[in-house]
């Protein structure tokens, strides 16, 4: 499946798909509010502030499969996110990322190997996956930090 024809549902309900994305650079991470990876919102804003003149962006998709760690509805979790972390990258309804009922994005997502050489399924909340424009995906575990060497020196080669 091409990326940039999955559709996506943002948090407020709105309609588009992946290839909105096209000839950005994309970090896209399921993220949860309850967490202890929560913290990470703060390095995935700084570097989407950073970065987004340059052609960077953040994607935000919320997931409840790991713990129910995402219990929230929508507007709790916008709200969270806004009023904890300041976010201000775009986010998603919330979705599976594994499963029968995985969300397409993260079907496809999930075949991408880490740097162990492991693919599979998503493990925990904020994994992340940096798509350059290219169309090469680099997998991140939870964690690994957003302002990690690893994930700066890929966005920055990217860029």
């Amino acid at each position: 499946m091409n990326l940039s024809d999955i559709a996506l549902e943002t948090i407020d309900g709105e309609q588009t798909t992946f290839g909105d994305q096209a000839g950005r650079v994309t970090l896209v991470v399921n993220v949860a509010s309850k967490c202890g990876y929560t913290p990470q919102y703060s390095g995935l804003e700084r570097v989407f502030d950073k970065y987004s003149d340059r052609g960077l962006v953040v994607l935000g998709f919320p997931c409840n499969q790991f713990m129910m760690q995402e219990p929230g509805s929508s507007s709790d979790i916008k709200e969270f996110c806004q009023l904890n972390y300041s976010v201000t990258f775009p986010l998603f309804a919330k979705c599976k990322v594994n499963g029968n009922n995985a969300h397409p994005l993260f079907s496809a997502l999930a075949q991408t190997k880490d740097s162990n050489g492991i693919a599979g399924k998503i493990q925990w909340n904020f994994e992340k996956f940096l798509i350059l424009d290219t169309g090469e995906i680099l997998r991140f575990r939870s964690k690994v930090e957003p302002e990690s060497n690893e994930i700066i020196r890929a966005i920055e080669g990217a860029l």
